[in-house]
């Protein structure tokens, strides 16, 4: 069975880091585009940041650039979010997500993790 857990999130104030969490199981984890999308209330879920594989070559969001970088340890099944510069505009639900390109079939989301950002 397919697993994404998520961890990580948790209240910060602005100007605060964070960093999340995805551990994967159940695919071969190496081979997988990995990626982050937010969602925050009354808006469409966006993608944050990818990461591919296996060349680990990373687009990340306009939103966020600067600020986000995303990683990946295929070793250890995971792949991270680091947040730097919090601000209150990032309070969102992060999910984790995992596809092949050429293959929708396979497309997995983990149950997502809260952050939020506010003094």
């Amino acid at each position: 069975q397919v697993q994404l857990v998520e961890s990580g999130g948790s209240l910060v104030q602005p100007g605060g880091s964070l960093r999340l969490s995805c551990v994967a199981s159940g695919f071969t984890f190496s081979e997988y585009i990995m990626s982050w999308y937010r969602q925050a209330p009354g808006k469409e879920r966006e993608l944050v940041a990818a990461i591919a594989a296996p060349t680990s070559t990373t687009n990340v969001a306009d939103s966020v650039k600067g600020r986000f970088a995303i990683s990946r340890d295929n070793a250890k099944n995971t792949v991270y979010l680091q947040m730097d510069s919090l601000k209150s505009e990032d309070t969102a639900v992060y999910y984790c997500h995992a596809g092949l390109p050429w293959t929708p079939d396979y497309d997995y989301w983990g149950q997502g993790t809260q952050v939020t950002v506010s003094s």
